[in-house]
């Protein structure tokens, strides 16, 4: 049996992710031509790798993962239940950073009140 010390340093760190709130275009009902979609996808798949690998998350090397995803929309317009279609480049990037298949993933959505400072702040356990 370990002391609480050991147990703890075992336990995979927690990893706080902050990216901007994406943009309705990247919802799976947006009109348009893919191409148009294209460019705003590739652009935050790069940049969640990017800070999901500065964040340097550590996760287990097998099973779920929990992830965890806070919503600060910009102001009351957008529709709740279509906030999580706007994530999957942002899932995507995440998961290349960690260099693991999504599937993985376990996510759970928070909802919070507009902030002019809209964001995303996403939980890697």
């Amino acid at each position: 049996m370990g002391n609480a010390a050991g147990i703890l340093s075992d336990v995979p760190r927690m990893a706080l992710i902050e990216l901007p709130f994406p943009p309705s275009i990247l919802s799976g009902h947006a009109n348009g031509h893919w191409r148009g979609k294209s460019p705003v996808v590739k652009k935050y798949r790069q940049m969640a790798r990017a800070l999901t690998k500065k964040a340097m998350p550590e996760i287990p090397p097998h099973g779920d993962i929990p992830i965890a995803f806070h919503f600060y929309p910009p102001d009351r317009r957008g529709d709740r239940v279509n906030y999580p279609n706007r994530l999957k480049p942002l899932i995507d990037g995440i998961a290349d950073a960690l260099e693991i298949n999504d599937r993985r993933f376990l996510p759970t959505y928070h909802f919070h009140e507009p902030d002019r400072n809209a964001r995303i702040i996403v939980e890697v356990n």
